[in-house]
């Protein structure tokens, strides 16, 4: 259990909430019909929190520091928290993300407050009350910020969340839990509010997503691995047409405008009363001359005048709403060329060379990260190909590859992503990979060899753990298969040894070996002449992989 919310404890929830959101985006843009059917809720809420998870992993460094170098200064949960809520204010898409955004705001707004108080009293705050009092703030910011609150809705859903804090003990296990316990009840309740969720079936996304986020941040608290479950019954949700709007509401606004504005404080009235009367779904968060404006309009280029008249308005997105999952006009056009392309996410240098020499485009993340959404597409168009395969060679980067693929749709790309988990996987894709095949078959090639490789690594344990094979200590040698902790050792060798060996016990042909950067000479060879004293049947490839997480790869096919 966690006793206080501290600085990597946000960057824990950032990471556990956009995994969850990762999951249930599907499910989330499947349960849109409000304010307009377009099916992009779970999307734009994955957008906006990778945005502003980005800037706190800026803010601790997103690099792990060279060996013997400084190690990066952990930031405060105020500033970590306004890193937050500044990214997705930056970064906000769609009506659900930019109210998101507000709520972020809000909780940093109330933790600075709570901690100039603290400073200035020389005592301490506990954090479930803090907690507490943040989130009222955070409800109450969100409903200010829009322009015609409907309950019933993702602030339907933060109020309760609030107000589900205010009982029970200080504690913040308590507090979270009586927070999360809150929100799910309340979107159970949102079709008896609001008939067009009644008349589809189903709940509010928007108050979906926030559940999730918020079951992602209990999860960070109490150590559960997973995020509970809803207590109640979600209706099965009704597949909504890209024509829905018309349907619903033939006098629905067409199109739906975001921008930034930089703007004095003193603008913001007149132009929430402009936009209001232009068309509906208002929304103007954020403050101190930096703001996210988001409204649904016939009249696009009128509300960007307005925003014009207020001040600089930049990063201006205009969505045709009749058209799903579409993007700013100047964008969508098909790529130039024709053909085949491969995308591949590697992490070090010589996997890098390797998959380029193999054909494949490839986008290089950070120690434990997974590029962000917009690195992939940018990649993905970069290729001139009308048919992209996308291997996201990490099970954490599989959300972000999902929502890519969707997001290059709309420039006319089709996109299929293989569920690679692993570089050697990967590897194993691209051995496969045949351009002269139809795209559909490539693909089921592909994911057939990536599938019929077992994957495996070795890594440092850095702290005391509790891991599937006991409890290790800081320094012992982890050996992972298929994605579980199977073995504990104290020498990188040995340790390797006996991975492998548990690896070919259910078969193999051909093993893999992929050297990491600090990775003692000699190591995957003395693996590879061990392996063949026993199994001189079955191949080998060793490749230098440079990447810095792990110090050796495992694939047995």
């Amino acid at each position: 259990m966690l006793g206080e919310l501290d600085a990597p404890a946000v960057r824990r929830w950032c990471r556990a909430g956009l995994h969850q959101l990762g999951r249930a985006r599907e499910e989330i843009d499947a349960l849109n019909v409000y304010p307009v059917p377009d099916g992009d809720t779970g999307t734009n809420l994955f957008l906006t929190l990778e945005a502003g998870t980005a800037e706190v992993e800026a803010l601790f460094g997103r690099d792990t520091p060279a060996p013997g170098a400084d190690k990066h200064p952990e930031p405060g949960l105020p500033a970590t928290m306004r890193a937050l809520a500044h990214g997705a204010l930056m970064g906000a898409r769609g009506n659900s993300g930019v109210i998101l955004s507000q709520l972020l705001r809000g909780i940093a707004d109330q933790f600075e407050a709570d901690h100039r108080e603290a400073a200035a009293a020389g005592t301490p705050r506990d954090s479930g009350p803090v907690l507490r009092r943040a989130l009222h703030r955070a409800a109450d910011e969100a409903y200010a910020a829009v322009a015609r609150p409907v309950e019933g809705t993702m602030l339907t859903v933060a109020r309760a969340a609030a107000l589900g804090c205010d009982a029970g003990a200080d504690d913040l296990t308590t507090v979270v839990r009586g927070m999360a316990s809150a929100a799910r009840d309340a979107l159970a309740r949102t079709p008896d509010q609001l008939d067009v969720l009644r008349r589809a079936g189903v709940v509010d996304a928007g108050g979906r997503g926030l559940c999730v986020l918020l079951d992602a941040l209990v999860s960070v608290v109490t150590g559960e691995r997973h995020a509970e479950e809803p207590r109640t019954h979600l209706p099965v949700p009704l597949r909504v047409t890209p024509d829905a709007p018309c349907a619903e509401n033939p006098l629905a606004p067409a199109f739906e405008v975001i921008y930034l504005l930089d703007a004095p404080d003193a603008a913001i009235p007149p132009l929430r009363a402009r936009l209001d009367a232009l068309g509906d779904s208002l929304v103007v968060v954020g403050g101190e001359g930096l703001w996210n404006v988001h409204v649904h309009v016939d009249d696009a280029g009128a509300a960007v005048e307005a925003g014009i008249e207020a001040g600089r308005p930049h990063r201006v997105r205009i969505t045709h709403l009749a058209v799903s999952g579409a993007v700013p006009s100047e964008a969508a056009r098909p790529p130039a060329a024709a053909g085949r392309a491969i995308v591949a996410v590697v992490h070090g240098d010589g996997l890098a060379a390797l998959f380029t020499e193999a054909g494949a485009r490839v986008v290089e993340a950070g120690p434990g990260r997974a590029p962000s959404t917009g690195a992939l597409v940018e990649a993905i168009r970069a290729t001139g190909a009308r048919e992209v395969v996308l291997l996201p060679n990490d099970p954490d980067g599989h959300a972000v590859a999902a929502v890519a693929a969707e997001q290059a749709h709309a420039y006319g790309i089709r996109v299929q992503v293989v569920p690679t988990k692993a570089a050697v996987q990967g590897i194993a894709a691209l051995a496969v990979h045949e351009p002269g095949r139809r795209f559909d078959q490539d693909v089921v090639g592909m994911t057939s060899a990536a599938g019929g490789t077992r994957y495996g690594a070795l890594t440092v344990a850095a702290r005391e753990a509790w891991t599937m094979a006991g409890v290790c200590q800081a320094g012992d040698v982890l050996g992972i298969i298929d994605g579980d902790i199977a073995v504990i050792g104290q020498d990188l060798a040995a340790t390797g040894k006996t991975v492998l060996d548990r690896m070919l016990a259910g078969g193999g042909e051909l093993i893999t070996l992929v050297t990491g950067a600090q990775v003692a000479p000699g190591i995957a060879d003395d693996l590879v002449t061990a392996m063949r004293a026993g199994r001189p049947e079955v191949d080998a490839v060793v490749y230098n992989g440079g990447q810095s997480v792990y110090p050796l790869l495992i694939g047995v096919e």
